[in-house]
C-alpha cells in the first residue's frame, strides 16, 4: 500500500515538471490595438463599422475599424501585419480613448480562417396521400318542404311622401399609414446641439446687419476667373474675397480676434479662420490657418480640399481644432437673411447670404444692384456695438472695393 502511494506521487511530480512550461506559455506574437488619442478634445468615440472580418489578413497601415467621434469619423489603422483574430468591442459601443479595439496575430501573416457555412438542414417533406385513398363526401338528406296557403292581403293607404332631407357632407379621411420613426442622434449631431446651446448660455450674443454691393467683386471675378483657373488650377469664388477682407479687418480690430477665457482677454497675433462646411451628418468648421500669409488661390485650394474630405467623412480632426473667427456662407443654399450662432471659443462669426438684384439709391437714382445681406454675430461682453459695427463696415468696404484688400487700406 505504501509503495503504491510512492509510485503515484513520483509519477505526479514527473508529470507536473513536464507540463509546467506549457501551462505558463505565452504567445508574444499577438498585438492588442487600442483606440489612439488624436487630439485633446476627443476623449471617447463610438464603433461605427468594421472594415475587416475575423480571420482576414491585415497589412500595415490598413484600416480595420471606423470610429465616430464628436468632430468627425476616425479611421483606425493596424500598426502591424498579420491575421485579425479577435474583436474586443462591438458596433455601437461607446468606448474611451485608450480602450482595446482588436487583436492581430503576426505569426499568421497571410493566413485567413476559413469560414464554414452550415448547410441548412433538409426539411422533412410531408407524406403524400396515397393515390388509392378517396375523399368521401357526407350524404345529404333531402329536406321536406311544407306549403302554406296564402291569406288575401288587406288594402292599405300609401303614406304621404315626406320632404327629402339633404345628406350631410362626408368628411374625407386621410388614407395611408401615419407613423413616427425614431432614429438615434449621431455623435456629431449631438455634439453640435450641445455646443450651440452652450454658446447661447455662455455668450451675450448680438447680431448686426449690413448691405454689401457685390458689383465690383463680380466684375473682378468675371474679368479674371479664366486666367485664375488656368494658373492656379482652382476656381475663384466669393469666399476668398470675404476671408481676405475678414483677415484685414481682424488685423485692424484686434479685439474681434480676441476671446474671453475666465477673467482674462486673450489676444492673438495670428488669423485662423474657420469655414463652415456641410456634410451628410452635419455642419463642420475646418480651419484655414495663418490667413494673413495666404493668397486668394491658397484660400480657394484649402476650401476645395475641406469640402472634398468632408463629403467623404475623412476630414482630419486636426483641421477642425482652433479658429479665431468663422465665416459661414448660407447663400449657397438660397438663404436671404439669418443670425448665426457663435462658434465657441470665438467672439464673432460672419454670415454670408444669397446675392439678389435689389433696388438701391446711387447718386440720387434708383438702380438695380447685386446685393448681399451680411450678418455679424458677436460677443457683446467683449465687443461694444460701436466696435462691432466698425469691424463689419471694414469687411463690407473691402468687398465692395477689392482693390483695398490688395493695397491694405
Amino acid at each position: 500500500m505504501f509503495r503504491s502511494l510512492l509510485r503515484i506521487t513520483s509519477f505526479s511530480s514527473r508529470t507536473s515538471s513536464v507540463l509546467a512550461p506549457s501551462l505558463f506559455f505565452r504567445n508574444f506574437a499577438t498585438h492588442t490595438i487600442k483606440f489612439p488619442a488624436s487630439v485633446e478634445s476627443i476623449s471617447e468615440g463610438g464603433v461605427q463599422a468594421w472594415t475587416k472580418k475575423v480571420g482576414d489578413h491585415v497589412d500595415v497601415d490598413e484600416v480595420v475599424v471606423v470610429m465616430e467621434t464628436a468632430k468627425t469619423n476616425q479611421e483606425i489603422r493596424s500598426p502591424v501585419s498579420g491575421e485579425l483574430v479577435k474583436f474586443l468591442v462591438n458596433i455601437g459601443d461607446n468606448i474611451p480613448v485608450g480602450a482595446d479595439l482588436f487583436v492581430i496575430d503576426t505569426d499568421k501573416v497571410g493566413a485567413s480562417k476559413a469560414k464554414l457555412e452550415e448547410k441548412p438542414a433538409a426539411k422533412a417533406e410531408a407524406p403524400k396521400a396515397s393515390s388509392q385513398e378517396t375523399v368521401k363526401e357526407p350524404v345529404r338528406e333531402q329536406a321536406k318542404v311544407e306549403v302554406k296557403k296564402e291569406e288575401p292581403k288587406k288594402e292599405t293607404k300609401s303614406p304621404e311622401p315626406k320632404a327629402k332631407i339633404p345628406d350631410a357632407p362626408q368628411v374625407k379621411v386621410a388614407v395611408g399609414k401615419r407613423e413616427d420613426r425614431r432614429e438615434k442622434m449621431t455623435r456629431m449631431r449631438k455634439t453640435i446641439a450641445e455646443r450651440l446651446k452652450g454658446a447661447q448660455s455662455t455668450y451675450a450674443m448680438l447680431t448686426t446687419f449690413q448691405e454689401c454691393d457685390m458689383s465690383r467683386a463680380i466684375e473682378l471675378r468675371n474679368a479674371y476667373k479664366d486666367d485664375f483657373l488656368k494658373k492656379h488650377k482652382v476656381k475663384l469664388g466669393f469666399m476668398s474675397f470675404f476671408i481676405k477682407a475678414s483677415t484685414h479687418a481682424l488685423l485692424q480690430f484686434p479685439l474681434a480676434n480676441a476671446v474671453i477665457i475666465g477673467d482674462e482677454i486673450v489676444y492673438r497675433n495670428y488669423i485662423d479662420i474657420s469655414v463652415a462646411v456641410a456634410t451628410p451628418t452635419g455642419l463642420v468648421v475646418p480651419v484655414i490657418r495663418n490667413c494673413e500669409n495666404k493668397s486668394f488661390a491658397d484660400i480657394e485650394k484649402e476650401i476645395i480640399r475641406f469640402s472634398g474630405l468632408a463629403k467623404e467623412g475623412k476630414l482630419p480632426i486636426e483641421d477642425m481644432v482652433g479658429g479665431n473667427f468663422t465665416v459661414s456662407n448660407g447663400g449657397v443654399y438660397g438663404s436671404m437673411m439669418g443670425t448665426p450662432i457663435l462658434n465657441p471659443p470665438q467672439s464673432a462669426i460672419l454670415g454670408m447670404h444669397s446675392i439678389e438684384n435689389r433696388p438701391v439709391v446711387k447718386e440720387d437714382k434708383i438702380v438695380a444692384r447685386p446685393i448681399m445681406y451680411l450678418a455679424l454675430t458677436y460677443d457683446h461682453r467683449l465687443l461694444d456695438g460701436k466696435d462691432a459695427v466698425l469691424f463689419m463696415k471694414a469687411i463690407k468696404s473691402m468687398v465692395e472695393e477689392p482693390a483695398k484688400i490688395l493695397l491694405d487700406i
